[in-house]
């Protein structure tokens, strides 16, 4: 088939080169790919053959413009192109050689032939330039210098190639060592933007950690400094062992075959293994599975494959470096004990098998790493020694006794966190030493809450740990920083990391399995059972704190006191404390803000002070009313209020509404309201951020319907509501404050304030709030969040307490608060979440009667708010 669309090319006659019949042989061939893929013929096949494919339609144009009757030109194929490597997708990026400048005539004709190309919908990337231009511009421009390294010729005069590629390799373009410092950096910043991990979870194959630009970076330096121009010319330099060569072809052949299977998917150029195509590519590569069982299959040999190649690209441009910057086998060692020493900043084993001979040795290593702040990494020889010896092991470590006793010792390491871990877990040592670990591995988590896979997750949170015990964190991490240098045995925090999320995968609850094991892991490792059963403990409670401060109401005494009730001690809520901010940060770079840290804090604060005043005695209400209303009323005094206008506004409102507000808060409310007709809506904005936020408070004759208008005027506004406090004065007026945050999770700017309290304003005036329905982002229309709605138990039962579990698309707070009016459903309190694509949110309810909802009137409503939902999504 390949030979007939090639014969098909060649045997059109000058009069019927077309730009249709050229695209119908493009369609043919992209065709006729795809089902060879499906049929398994080789990915370097397919690769190099869309390369000789794309080859023949350049040389047959280039005949057909005349070009090969200009003596002084050549058509160059560069960058990937140049290294015969095309998918469906690739960009074909060539280079039109000229001796001298190009004439105007034949300037128009390369335009021509370069428009055809694009008309073709092939991604040309294109360059019209003098072998001095070569020079001059590469000399200056590393990207540019990398493609034309790659420079392959095509047709045209081929002298003039020869001299391009002669100059290029002069010792005056880029010596190697300069290119090769410059690579290693370009490859620095690269995969800082993807947070220097292989374990996103949408990740780019060609980009991330570990991909093909990866194993690109080894080629570009191999060529430059030996002129190896393929992986087994760098096997032939002794850079490379035959294994390694073995395993670097494979795995680029692995990263080939999902990319060229999401190439076919995708109608524009893209390398990212996005959610949305995850599934149909591990359909093209053949996973079968019921749910996500086929894409966590694909994705989990997609991450061994990326460390694979991180791990061999580390190791080799080590050895690049030794070869081309400095022989650092010239550099004295120090010795650290009978086994190990450190060369430059290097760890080395100082025996060739000794990870064989004592497997246990290998944690004696990252002890090493741990003690000595100047080791940055492990030595090419030892990286090697450690990769065979772990592909060896017949059992885990953990069942070696000795390894045992080492893991401890390197737990209770202070330094450990800091680089020895990671390290560890990057060159699969955690997985060599624990079963579970092994298990989480490239674990997939398919929401858009969390950003990277379990394994990496669980890695950031104990990274997240370490920070807390340098001050400099303090003001992003105020309790954490204050609590965890004062943690006694910080071991047990550092196991409960490691387990907090190790049952993920299983069937069953993640938090009740992981405690489990970390009961018995610590039984194991010599800890004391109380000890155990710290540990074991946060891990089952891991998400509670979470929970608790995020999606229920931390300024009611009950919650605070059943939330004591559960940790029992300050020594638990230390631990529990730092767990959690480090679980949350770890989750997603962009999730801790202001407004969780400060629900966290007070409800950290608040339960120390029910633990230390004593589960049994409750505070008096009434006192800290009286105290409230005595602070604000001074404040107001001074402002020059008098006692009894200010008592006459407060004898309207209930007792509740001054025990859920500061006394700032009341005097800020009623200097507005003494100052207000009482016929026209009042919003205020606060001026400064409130708990992370920007308070708004809403006073207006109570109507149906008007939480739903206030919130979608909100959205409208793109602003997101966190936490609302929905009250009524005794005369049927709102006392509304909603907590609200901008979509980059700050308070609102105080430009702003005047267009949304007018919009506000006008709103509540006609009582109506129209806007377009919004679209619903892209990503969420691959997510399934089954809709929730349940009712939960109270201990007065005066109230309702609903949990509501959605996918969060957009407006949905307005619907929800248009299904309550309809049913006079009255909302006094509203906790708002979102994690990822799921709408968590936790409603205070009562009936028309000011009543809990009869058991018929929650299924109705329940009922409504499915219909209503499920409708919309």
């Amino acid at each position: 088939m390949t030979d007939t669309l090639s014969l098909q090319l060649d045997s059109y006659a000058d009069q019927d080169i077309t730009q249709e019949k050229l695209r119908q042989a493009l369609t043919a061939f992209a065709e006729h790919q795809k089902q060879r893929f499906f049929q398994h013929v080789p990915i370097a096949d397919l690769v190099t053959e869309r390369s000789c494919y794309i080859d023949l339609l350049l040389q047959r144009l280039w005949h057909f413009y005349g070009f090969s009757l200009q003596e002084d030109l050549a058509l160059v194929a560069v960058g990937g192109y140049g290294r015969s490597e095309l998918h469906p997708l690739s960009d074909v990026d060539i280079l039109i050689l000229s001796e001298s400048p190009i004439e105007e005539a034949v300037g128009t004709k390369i335009s021509e032939f370069v428009t055809l190309l694009w008309d073709l919908r092939l991604e040309v990337g294109q360059s019209v330039r003098t072998v001095t231009d070569c020079f001059n511009i590469g000399k200056d421009d590393l990207t540019v210098a990398t493609n034309l390294t790659e420079a392959r010729y095509l047709c045209g005069n081929k002298a003039i190639f020869e001299h391009l590629t002669g100059v290029l390799n002069s010792e005056n373009f880029w010596p190697s060592h300069v290119f090769y410092q410059a690579k290693l950096e370009e490859q620095k910043v690269r995969h800082a933007r993807y947070h220097d991990t292989t374990y996103n979870l949408e990740p780019d194959i060609k980009s991330s950690p570990g991909g093909l630009r990866d194993i690109h970076t080894l080629s570009w330096v191999a060529r430059r400094h030996f002129g190896a121009t393929s992986l087994f010319e760098m096997s032939r330099h002794g850079f490379l062992t035959d294994a390694e060569y073995r395993e670097l072809v494979e795995c680029q052949n692995e990263l080939w075959r999902i990319r060229f299977a999401l190439h076919i998917e995708l109608r524009r150029y893209d390398n990212r293994l996005t959610f949305d195509h995850q599934a149909s590519v591990a359909a093209n590569l053949g996973y079968q599975g019921e749910g996500n069982q086929a894409v966590e299959m694909m994705m989990k040999e997609f991450y061994r494959t990326l460390r694979r190649v991180a791990e061999l690209n580390k190791m080799l441009l080590q050895l690049f470096d030794q070869a081309i910057i400095t022989n650092k086998r010239d550099v004295a060692p120090v010795v650290l004990d009978e086994d190990f020493q450190i060369r430059g900043h290097l760890i080395e084993a100082t025996k060739p098998a000794l990870f064989q001979a004592r497997p246990e040795t290998i944690l004696d290593m990252f002890l090493h790493v741990a003690k000595n702040s100047e080791i940055e990494g492990i030595a090419a020889p030892t990286l090697r020694q450690l990769r065979t010896a772990r592909r060896r092991l017949n059992r885990f470590l953990i069942d070696i006794p000795a390894a045992r006793e080492k893991f401890m010792g390197l737990v209770r390491q202070p330094n450990a966190l800091q680089k020895a871990f990671r390290l560890m877990h990057r060159h699969g040592v955690l997985s060599a030493y624990l079963p579970q670990w092994s298990h989480i591995v490239g674990q997939m988590q398919f929401d858009l809450f969390h950003v990277y896979t379990v394994d990496e997750h669980s890695i950031r949170v104990i990274k997240n740990l370490n920070k807390f015990a340098d001050p400099e964190n303090k003001q992003r991490h105020p309790i954490c920083c204050e609590v965890y240098p004062r943690i006694v045995k910080k071991e047990l925090l550092i196991l409960a990391a490691i387990f907090h999320d190790i049952a993920k995968g299983r069937k069953g609850d993640h938090s009740e399995l992981g405690a489990v094991d970390a009961y018995e892991f610590c039984i194991q490792h010599g800890l004391s059972r109380p000890e155990a059963n710290i540990v074991s403990w946060l891990v089952k409670k891991h998400l509670l704190m979470s929970v608790t401060a995020q999606r229920r109401d931390i300024y009611d005494p009950e919650v605070v006191a059943e939330f004591a009730k559960q940790v029992r001690d300050e020594e638990r809520l230390d631990y529990l404390v730092c767990l959690t901010v480090a679980d949350i940060c770890a989750t997603n770079q962009d999730l801790w803000n202001s407004w969780k840290r400060t629900l966290l804090a007070e409800l950290y604060y608040s339960t120390q002070k029910a633990l230390r005043r004593g589960l049994e005695n409750t505070p008096d209400v009434r006192d800290r009313i009286r105290h409230n209303q005595q602070l604000a009323s001074a404040i107001l005094r001074s402002k020059g209020f008098q006692p009894r206008e200010i008592e006459v506004l407060w004898q309207r409102f209930k007792a509740d509404y001054f025990l859920r507000h500061t006394h700032k808060q009341l005097a800020w409310h009623a200097e507005a309201l003494l100052q207000h007709d009482h016929e026209k809506p009042l919003i205020l904005l606060s001026k400064k951020a409130t708990r992370g936020g920007t308070e708004v408070f809403v006073y207006s004759k109570d109507k149906a319907k008007l939480f739903a208008i206030v919130v979608s005027e909100l959205d409208k506004k793109n602003l997101s509501v966190h936490d609302a406090q929905i009250m009524n004065s005794k005369d049927g007026y709102t006392l509304d404050t909603f907590m609200v945050l901008d979509p980059n999770g700050k308070a609102i700017n105080e430009n702003r304030h005047t267009t949304i309290r007018r919009a506000l304003t006008k709103a509540l005036t006609v009582m109506k709030s129209e806007r377009k329905i919004r679209r619903a982002p892209r990503k969420l229309l691959h997510f399934n969040v089954p809709t929730e709605v349940s009712f939960l138990p109270t201990k007065t039962g005066k109230k309702t307490m609903m949990e509501l579990v959605a996918l969060d698309m957009p407006g949905l707070l307005a619907k929800v608060g248009s299904v309550f009016a309809e049913h006079n459903v009255s909302l006094q309190a509203a906790k708002i979440t979102t994690i990822g694509e799921r709408a968590e949110d936790f409603f205070i309810l009562v009936n028309e009667q000011g009543s809990h909802l009869t058991e018929e009137q929650q299924e109705i409503l329940k009922a409504s708010l499915i219909k209503m939902i499920n409708k919309h999504a």
